[in-house]
């Protein structure tokens, strides 16, 4: 499983026109499922993630996570982070998961983080998402499952 963790001052997503999540100071999340992941995989993916103190104290120093800044999360299904390019310019997509087990994961990661976020606002799973932030810092996390 694989998430780009943004830190965002704002941020929200749309399919056709219609605003379907949008949140204030917090993280964006885009996640993708591959092949093999489970939901133990999720399960310390989503505790990484909430855990992460990637926001600035009162010193400036990246000390705090997001309960201690009340902040929002929204969560972006993203195949294409499984993106092989090793051959050719076309991208190939065979190591991501499958679409069903994909959406049930992301469905099961937006459970689990709204049993301690607040806020938790989502995209559209297999829709043609516009997605607009206002990233702070910038400050961008790419966190690999394969690496935990």
């Amino acid at each position: 499983m694989k998430f780009v963790i943004q830190r965002v001052l704002e941020s929200s997503v749309k399919v056709d026109g219609e605003t379907l999540g949008s949140i204030g100071k917090g993280l964006m999340v885009l996640i993708g499922a591959g092949q093999n992941d489970t939901q133990e995989v999720a399960d310390k993916m989503v505790k990484k993630l909430i855990g992460m103190r990637i926001f600035e104290d009162e010193n400036g120093k990246t000390n705090l996570a997001l309960a201690d800044v009340k902040g929002e999360l929204l969560l972006i299904s993203q195949f294409t982070l499984y993106a092989n390019c090793k051959k050719g310019n076309r991208p190939s997509f065979i190591e991501a998961g499958a679409p069903d087990m994909a959406e049930k994961l992301y469905e099961y990661v937006i459970a689990k983080c709204k049993e301690q976020v607040p806020v938790v606002e989502r995209g559209k799973f297999g829709a043609d998402m516009k997605v607009s932030l206002i990233n702070d810092g910038p400050f961008t996390i790419v966190l690999n499952s394969d690496e935990l």
